[in-house]
């Protein structure tokens, strides 16, 4: 290794540890909402609940207690909740996460030089930076993700739950007793959702239309937003809504068909494409000898 590879080495890590000690010494501006959820014995309970003792867990209390608050940037906290990830597991995984990114290009440079193959230290110390901060915000993406697919999958339960509701409510069931029975019905992780929010208003002393309207905008769902309006013309004002529940669970079918054509259709369209560059290689194929002839008749 020359002696400009290693003063280039010790400059990155000198830069490297000043931004970890100013980073470090900043004062940090806590979040009300953590500080008074890490206070609370029963926030405690639940997220102990959801992985009790896994490592993720240990190293996000770790990372909530020590760390600033303005380290995690914008945190998914509606994905979170539809979820049901605490917030300590998912901080754990994007700490796991970046140490294991941190850690992957050493083990690589170990294993190149091994075969004796030199690699320059800058190369492992930018790659071990550069895989820390993907592995950190890799968990951010997976949730979204996860998060879209549970939106889409919630939204096909619930045309279902409107059809049920509308059922008992012609049947002559009340409002309450409508949506309790028909959240029942299904064994799938939406109406077991929905029929804990239900019970528990039986508790709170909240109506059933108000603790989905507050389900709706913790979670982002405008079609359960939607029901709880259905629901409270149905409780408050005595409506008839057979028919505008029966049109609403039509219309969330008629909008996922067409989510789904587009789909097919994009699929489609990027299928073309290697179809057409096969087409275009055997062609070539085909014209190639008829060309060289030509050129070597020439």
């Amino acid at each position: 290794m020359t002696g400009m590879q290693l003063a280039a080495a010790a400059g990155a890590l000198t830069i490297l540890g000043l931004v970890l000690l100013v980073w470090r010494l900043s004062p940090a501006e806590p979040d009300l909402g953590d500080a008074l959820g890490r206070l609370s014995p029963r926030q405690q309970r639940s997220s102990g609940d959801v992985i009790v003792g896994s490592a993720r867990e240990r190293a996000g209390q770790w990372a909530m207690q020590r760390l600033p608050a303005g380290t995690w940037g914008k945190v998914p906290t509606r994905e979170l909740a539809l979820l049901r990830i605490s917030r300590s597991w998912f901080y754990g995984e994007k700490v796991l996460y970046a140490l294991m990114g941190m850690l992957i290009p050493p083990l690589f440079t170990l294993f190149f030089n091994a075969m004796n193959l030199g690699i320059p230290l800058v190369i492992p110390v930018l790659g071990s930076l550069a895989c820390a901060v993907g592995g950190f915000f890799l968990p951010d993406y997976n949730v979204r993700d996860d998060a879209k697919h549970a939106r889409i999958e919630f939204s096909r339960a619930l045309g279902a739950y409107i059809d049920f509701v509308a059922l008992e409510r012609n049947a002559g069931a009340g409002p309450r007793q409508a949506m309790e029975v028909a959240a029942q019905i299904g064994d799938s992780w939406v109406f077991k959702r929905l029929a804990e929010e239900l019970a528990r208003t039986r508790w709170s002393g909240v109506t059933p239309w108000a603790a989905l309207h507050a389900l709706a905008e913790d979670l982002a769902l405008s079609e359960l937003d939607d029901l709880a309006d259905i629901m409270r013309l149905s409780g408050e004002e005595g409506a008839q809504i057979y028919t505008n529940l029966r049109a609403r669970s039509a219309s969330m079918r008629t909008s996922m068909l067409n989510a789904e054509k587009a789909k097919a259709a994009e699929l489609s369209e990027r299928l073309f494409i290697p179809m057409s560059m096969l087409g275009v290689v055997f062609l070539a194929l085909l014209v190639a000898p008829s060309l060289l002839r030509v050129m070597q008749g020439g």
